[in-house]
């Protein structure tokens, strides 16, 4: 009788969960469908325009000569930096936070305003870094000026997710180190930090692959669109790849659209480039702890 009375009650929760399942998978396929068709689009009107000359010119004012060398090394150059200072202090914010800091108000404080400053739009960024790093530091519209910008709007995915590596390692491990005679530092040094880096790269791969495509902070804090020479110092202007995109889609012929398109295509694969080789790294640490 208990079964019958709580069957119709049973058995709408199962089309609930039916109806759910399928909005779920309609979303998705909408989504794989438009990223399809988008690519397929780019895919059309720029793989004609990649070649080795593409790739190994400056920018020009006539599309056939133009490439975008200066481009991807500004790129590479920005991730490169980026990650220099994001990684030592999003790792050692999180660091403090979850194994030092007492857990007051001023803590849930902190932890609070990291949170929402994950949400805050790039351009707020690229006020900041005008301010701050062109100005205040003197940096200028420098490679260096650039990467502390976007380190700023990275930083705050870097400690969350540094932060929930940290917490996901068991206690016990903790507790073990201490029974043996290990020092707060080298317990963290030597057990906690090698099992909490594959998550914390994670959160690295996640960050830096938001930064190789903004364009908002970089323009804000006046990165160039012409660029015909390489930067070799952190104190060279620069441009990077979606900046060369935004001034070729921004001009009026057909074949500066169909170079952006190539570029386009270029960006992708340098960033599955970069996610596959800290994928490669994080699975090699996940093996060895």
């Amino acid at each position: 009788m208990s079964g019958e009375r709580f069957r119709p009650a049973r058995d709408r929760r199962r089309r609930v969960g039916a109806i759910f399942r399928m909005v779920c998978l309609v979303s998705i396929g909408f989504s794989m469908l438009v990223l399809a068709i988008l690519l397929v689009d780019v895919a059309r009107d720029g793989l004609h325009w990649l070649s080795w000359d593409f790739l190994a010119r400056y920018p020009s004012r006539i599309p056939e000569r133009a490439g975008i060398k200066s481009a991807i090394l500004g790129s590479l150059w920005m991730m490169g930096l980026t990650a220099a200072i994001s990684f030592p202090l999003g790792v050692g914010a999180a660091i403090y936070l979850e194994e030092y800091a007492p857990r007051n108000w001023l803590t849930r404080l902190l932890q609070t305003n990291i949170g929402n400053l994950a949400g805050v739009p790039s351009i707020v960024y690229g006020i900041l870094g005008l301010a701050i790093f062109v100005r205040f530091f003197g940096f200028g519209r420098s490679l260096l000026a650039g990467a502390a910008t976007l380190a700023l709007l990275v930083l705050p995915v870097v400690i969350v997710a540094s932060q929930e590596a940290l917490k996901a390692v068991p206690s016990s491990l903790r507790e073990a180190s201490y029974g043996l005679g290990a020092t707060k530092w080298q317990t963290i040094r030597h057990h906690v930090l090698p099992m909490a880096l594959p998550g914390i790269l994670t959160g690295m791969i996640l960050s830096l692959s938001r930064a190789i495509g903004e364009t908002a902070p970089l323009i804000m804090i006046g990165a160039l669109t012409f660029i015909a020479f390489s930067p070799t110092s952190p104190m060279d202007p620069f441009t990077v790849l979606p900046i060369q995109i935004f001034n070729w889609t921004s001009k009026p012929q057909a074949e500066f659209h169909d170079l952006a398109a190539g570029a386009i295509i270029v960006l992708l694969v340098v960033l599955l480039v970069m996610n596959t080789g800290a994928i490669l790294l994080r699975n090699k640490f996940q093996k060895r702890f």
